[in-house]
């Protein structure tokens, strides 16, 4: 692997969001000043806040509708993520167990019709999507099982068309992989380029009379009728609400006990196109089976995109932290997960950077409404993604112009997740929890026995009946 001086420190913006400007910058919008009124004021100019604005506008074309982003549109996790897009078929398990088979297929189906969205979107804009099913490699045997576990309960839930077994031959074909043992493919999987995604919906929204204010942070908000947001030069008065602000939704009252501020390290290689296409014909994104999976993709421009969802629990689910955007160690995990899976690839790494990441207790995103309010959140979408903030929109677009529906009836809007434990347990226990997790899953890479305190550690989230940090 390359050897830890090689790899550059990470950045405050992922290489995507620069390509993405260099591209198309787009010409800036203003910051707020003064006073507006509007009928649904966004905070938040990711994917989950754009769509939310795209679906309202597409439903209601007479709402007035303004969106407002401290940095730019992208900035944040959006224009930070892997860029791999797919919904719950990879997690039938984890939610038959969690609530049943009929809500988990309920979810896939689901993510399927916002898969269905984000293809429609993308078609026609210059934002490297490209279709070819989702990939899971295991290269241990405790990863074997789970792709195991993966293929029995889609048989047993009348699923099999969703994923399928691939022989060595069909595995190493799609992409040369020496340390895999066995590997599945999902049948709905793309992959994009996240920030161009991101700068598209912008664009979009704004074609259609949304109005984008970025730079413009929230400083305070009075919740009533109507509601009133400030911001440092301006205030809005808003009917609705919608808090759309990923790690930062882990501060709010009706989300704090359900969520838990992970991060995400990613690297990025030079372009290598001729050494790509030798390795790795296919256009299928990658993940490996592990608990702190390893996810990658290749660029149009003939790069590797690795990440590790490795990163530090934020302290006190701080999403200022700076182990959420600093730490060299999960830089250096990224980077090793290159060398480990992809050794043929010898291309040396351009650029680097992380992000916060918020985790529900049950590793599900949901909706939620401020009672009697019109405020509403959506939030825990780490994990699957680009995939899910379609879906939360859509739920977001249902619950604020009152329709009874497909989305505003699944469990991503009615359930509520179960408590993580209080303070300090919570950043202390996740801390103990996830080294227990990564010493158990490096010596299994090693086909070594893990230690038995990291065994235990690694257990405890199951024996105490949580959702998120189970192997």
């Amino acid at each position: 692997m390359a050897e830890m001086a090689e790899v550059p420190p990470p950045s405050d913006r992922s290489w995507w969001l620069d390509e993405a400007l260099t591209c198309a910058p787009g010409s800036p919008t203003p910051a707020l000043k003064g006073h507006i009124s509007v009928d649904v004021a966004i905070v938040g100019g990711g994917f989950t806040g754009l769509w939310t604005a795209l679906r309202l506008k597409e439903r209601a074309p007479a709402l007035s509708i303004a969106v407002i982003e401290r940095d730019i549109c992208g900035a944040g996790a959006s224009g930070k993520n892997g860029g791999k897009v797919a919904g719950y078929w990879t997690a039938l398990g984890r939610v038959t167990a969690a609530y049943g088979a009929d809500a988990a297929l309920e979810l896939a189906r689901l993510g399927t019709r916002a898969q269905d969205g984000i293809r429609a979107f993308c078609a026609g804009r210059d934002v490297w999507w490209h279709e070819a099913g989702a990939v899971v490699v295991a290269t241990t045997a405790q990863e074997e099982a789970s792709l195991e576990a993966a293929l029995e309960t889609a048989s047993r839930l009348d699923a099999s068309e969703s994923v399928r077994r691939l022989d060595a031959g069909e595995s190493q074909a799609l992409c040369r992989i020496p340390r895999a043992r066995s590997a599945v493919q999902y049948a709905e999987g793309a992959t994009v380029h996240p920030a161009r995604l991101a700068r598209a919906l912008r664009s979009a929204v704004l074609a259609m009379g949304v109005q984008v204010f970025e730079r413009t942070p929230m400083t305070a908000m009075s919740d009533g009728s109507p509601n009133t947001l400030e911001t440092p030069a301006g205030t809005i008065a808003a009917a609705h609400v919608v808090l759309a602000t990923n790690t930062e939704l882990a501060r709010h009252p009706l989300a704090r006990d359900h969520l838990s501020v992970f991060s995400s390290y990613v690297v990025a290689t030079k372009p290598c196109p001729e050494a790509l296409a030798a390795i790795w014909p296919s256009d299928a994104g990658y993940a490996d089976a592990a608990m702190f999976l390893h996810y990658f993709r290749k660029t149009d421009d003939g790069r590797v995109i690795m990440g590790s969802g490795s990163g530090p629990v934020a302290a006190w689910n701080d999403p200022g932290a700076a182990s959420n955007t600093r730490d060299m160690a999960s830089v250096g995990r990224a980077a090793a997960g290159l060398a480990y899976l992809l050794p043929d690839l010898k291309a040396p790494i351009a650029a680097s950077w992380g992000g916060g990441i918020d985790v529900a207790s049950d590793r599900l995103p949901f909706v939620r409404t401020v009672p009697g309010r019109q405020v509403h959140l959506g939030a825990g979408l780490s994990g699957h993604g680009v995939n899910p903030t379609l879906i939360v929109a859509e739920t977001l677009a249902s619950r604020i112009l009152g329709v009874e529906d497909a989305w505003s009836r699944s469990i991503i809007a009615t359930r509520t997740p179960p408590k993580l434990p209080p303070e300090p347990l919570r950043t202390l226990g996740g801390r103990a929890v996830r080294w227990g997790i990564l010493s158990c899953e490096a010596a299994e890479r090693q086909a070594q026995r893990p230690p038995l305190p990291a065994h235990l550690l690694a257990a405890l989230p199951g024996l105490l009946g949580l959702r998120v940090g189970v192997r």
